[in-house]
């Protein structure tokens, strides 16, 4: 199973950018069964918050449903998951209190993966960060 970051959410629905087309892939690989994946209930939240300054929110609401009906069952967060995230933050500057909660998941799940275009995540022992658009990410896409 892959844990998908926010960023893996928002490339595929945005403008032209990069990660664009590889997450495309992902998505339709996950809805196709050929790849497992969740995230949390946040990370589609932060995706709605984050569509929607640029966009509707009916529409930010609509995909937000869309992912959290694809990648269910979501992955709950747990006051354990929290201590450890906080862990994460003070040991890693690199990571925001929001992304060392997504790694904490990632971790305690035993995550294959964790998607992410934020290169944060790969100074995170024990969690596979992989970037859309990487040979890694296309063996994981397949």
């Amino acid at each position: 199973m892959i844990v998908l970051d926010t960023t893996a959410l928002v490339y595929p629905v945005g403008t032209e950018h990069p990660a664009r087309e590889p997450t495309r892939r992902l998505v339709d690989a996950i809805g196709a069964g050929r790849v497992h994946a969740s995230t949390t209930a946040e990370v589609v939240q932060e995706f709605a918050h984050v569509y929607a300054r640029r966009r509707s929110r009916p529409a930010a609401a609509r995909h937000a449903r869309r992912y959290a009906a694809l990648l269910s069952p979501l992955l709950p967060i747990t006051a354990d998951d929290l201590e450890f995230s906080l862990s994460l933050f003070e040991r890693h500057p690199q990571l925001g209190p929001f992304d060392a909660l997504v790694a904490a998941v990632a971790i305690t799940h035993r995550a294959d993966a964790l998607v992410s275009a934020d290169s944060g995540f790969a100074a995170v022992p024990r969690l596979n960060h992989i970037a859309p658009g990487t040979a890694a990410f296309d063996r994981l896409v397949g």
